[in-house]
């Protein structure tokens, strides 16, 4: 492990070890000043700006960390990109079709991703996809294009098909998925009894299944979807009862991030060859959904592992076009509209999370034990202490194999009575200052063995974040997920810790201890010292999937603050659609407690207080102030309280 002296740092060192090019993706860069930029337009340049700046204007403006930024650009520049590479596929290939977007409303739910989306994908008719009541009756109220799309997933019940068939008798082109066999009869009363001839589409369950944390939304035991059997079943009901041809879509899904595109190409032709069936069989069809998938590179090992992927996105959409259209023309059928369900895609490098370092947990101090042993203490040390005689760089593993094996010894002593606090806590001591020497003697070397990189994880320190996991990053403790984190600023400096990351909540779980690194994943973060007289600020990036909609009320930590930034033509940046994070009473009326009844209960206990004479009528008025506004108060960490 080759590490740099600190006076050859440079920001090119930082921008290798947190692989801020790959994963990036054009949107962000370090500066020469050793900060983090985003850069809301991949083609300018200009309109570049500092996350430290924008941390420090939040700052001037009263909004504190942590905080989610989302830069309405990025999102632009996404649905940009998605539909023109679609169309480039399909003029490149000779495709005479065209493509249409959806946007899963389920992978954020917020309602300027929503507003933005709809109003910066009108001018390709991007339109989106539902999966419950809730989420069409957002998409009705803010699709406002007759040429787009509004796909209904999920379980249907009559309410859910009665406001989709208004829907589109509103002039909104909604159509129902049959997912289960069962919502074919619900759809067909339902457009009787209402009188609106449906759009009816049919989800297949592919045989194809991909890799990566959604393998199960492909193949024989994936929950949603028909088999084939189904399929025939529901084809020749809709014959039965006159309406095959409001049968006008078939849609299929591997997965929300398929990781190598060889599952994707196996997965259109398959949808393909369904889709020419459905076609033979009488109905008119149409368009086919090919679902969500298209990738994003997490970690930026452009790989097929869980957290990447080893396709670009003009790759995906030449592959799946070329697909679909060899197997049109064997089977001498028009080539249908294709429609994509990509969320993951357009929204992941939408957001940013801000967070600040509260505190740190040092295990050492990047060198062995100075100060000298008290003399009573040393009967109790006389083999580790024999160990650190022996320590040099040959026989290094053996004396780490010793070390360990002395300190469980001198704990089962402790449990017996053989060893007193003192002696255990000496013991510690010199346990930690050899381990480190150990370390010392061994981080230079070229090949790190498993065995140090151990002792790299347990000489890590722990910092503590702003922030909680299970609100903001619910996907790095359910499936594992990678996220690139990185300082903001620092970074032409040379990190001198390594660490793993706490959040604030009293959760042994709430910790972040996987990290992108040059060779893979790490179980440590570089990180810098914390400065003593400014905030040191993280970023977690690619955050805009999924994670505001999961997150939860552990610890009941709400809502981070949100702020959307945005450049505009004249080159100007704006902070816009500031929306405050939860207060701790907003938190609380969330798991139904009612907060002025709390105060009153505290008003109640203040005063038996007084009258028992334990405190005065002024403190008491002390304590109540105190009480009202903890309620009114952010619910994470505020370092700047205000007079």
């Amino acid at each position: 492990m080759y590490r740099k002296p600190t006076e050859e740092w440079t920001i090119k060192d930082s921008a290798d070890l947190y692989r801020i090019e790959e994963w990036g993706n054009g949107y962000f860069h370090i500066q020469e000043d050793g900060e983090v930029e985003v850069r809301l337009k991949r083609d300018t340049p200009e309109s570049s700006i500092s996350l430290l700046k924008i941390a420090q204007g939040l700052k001037d403006r009263g909004t504190k960390l942590p905080v989610l930024l989302r830069f309405s650009n990025i999102l632009d520049d996404r649905i940009q990109h998605i539909n023109e590479s679609f169309a480039s596929a399909i003029k490149e290939v000779g495709y005479e079709g065209v493509y249409r977007g959806v946007y899963p409303v389920k992978v954020n739910q917020q309602q300027q991703v929503i507003e933005e989306i709809c109003r910066f994908g009108k001018q390709y008719h991007h339109g989106l996809e539902t999966g419950s009541k809730a989420e069409l009756l957002i998409a009705m109220a803010y699709v406002d294009d007759p040429e787009a799309y509004v796909i209904c997933n999920g379980y249907k019940d009559e309410e859910y098909i009665d406001l989709a068939l208004k829907a589109l008798a509103l002039g909104i082109q909604t159509i129902l998925v049959i997912e289960m066999p069962g919502e074919a009869a619900i759809i067909v009363e339902r457009s009787r009894a209402l009188g609106i001839k449906p759009n009816i589409g049919i989800r297949m369950k592919p045989s194809t299944v991909a890799g990566g944390h959604w393998t199960d939304s492909g193949g024989d035991r994936s929950v949603f979807g028909l088999n084939t059997t189904q399929v025939i079943e529901v084809v020749d009901m809709l014959r039965r009862e006159g309406i095959l041809d409001c049968l006008k879509l078939l849609h299929y899904h591997l997965g929300s991030q398929i990781p190598n595109i060889r599952a994707i190409r196996m997965g259109a032709t398959e949808a393909a060859r369904f889709y020419a069936g459905l076609l033979h069989e009488g109905a008119p069809m149409g368009l086919l959904d090919i679902g969500g998938g298209l990738a994003i590179d997490y970690d930026g090992s452009h790989s097929d592992n869980s957290n990447s992927r080893n396709y670009t996105t003009i790759e995906y959409c030449t592959d799946v076009v070329e697909e679909i259209m060899t197997i049109c023309k064997e089977e001498r059928i028009p080539h249908p509209t294709i429609l994509s369900e990509s969320g993951r895609a357009l929204v992941t490098y939408y957001s940013v999370l801000l967070l600040n370092i509260l505190d740190t947990n040092v295990f050492w101090n990047g060198k062995g034990r100075e100060e000298p042993i008290a003399e009573e203490l040393l009967p109790a040390l006389d083999n580790l202490l024999y160990v650190r005689t022996m320590l040099n760089k040959d026989t290094a593993q053996e004396c780490l194999n010793d070390l360990n094996y002395y300190r469980e010894e001198i704990r089962n002593k402790f449990l017996y009575g053989k060893v007193n606090m003192r002696e255990r806590a000496a013991a510690e001591h010199l346990y930690w200052s050899i381990i480190s020497e150990i370390y010392l003697l061994l981080r230079d070397q070229e090949h790190v063995s498993a065995h140090l990189r151990l002792v790299e994880r347990q000489l890590s320190d722990i910092y503590y974040g702003n922030y909680s996991l299970f609100q903001s990053l619910p996907d790095v403790w359910a499936i594992d997920q990678l996220f690139p984190i990185m300082p903001i600023h620092l970074l032409d400096k040379k990190p001198d810790r390594q660490a793993i990351l706490s959040d604030i909540t009293c959760d042994s779980e709430g910790k972040i201890d996987r990290f992108i690194g040059r060779n893979g994943v790490e179980n440590t973060l570089a990180l810098h010292t914390p400065p003593q007289d400014d905030d040191y600020i993280l970023g977690v990036f690619l955050v805009g999937a999924y994670q505001e909609t999961l997150g939860d009320l552990h610890n009941l930590l709400g809502d981070t603050n949100v702020m959307s930034v945005t450049y505009d033509e004249e080159g100007k940046f704006k902070f816009h659609n500031e929306l405050e994070g939860d207060t701790i009473a907003e938190v609380l009326s969330y798991v139904e407690y009612d907060t002025k009844q709390m105060e009153a209960m505290i008003r109640s206990k203040a005063e038996q207080a007084v009258q028992e004479g334990r405190i005065t009528a002024q403190q008491r008025r002390k304590i109540i102030s105190a009480y009202t506004a903890g309620m009114r108060g952010y619910t994470y960490y505020e370092t700047d309280q205000e007079e």
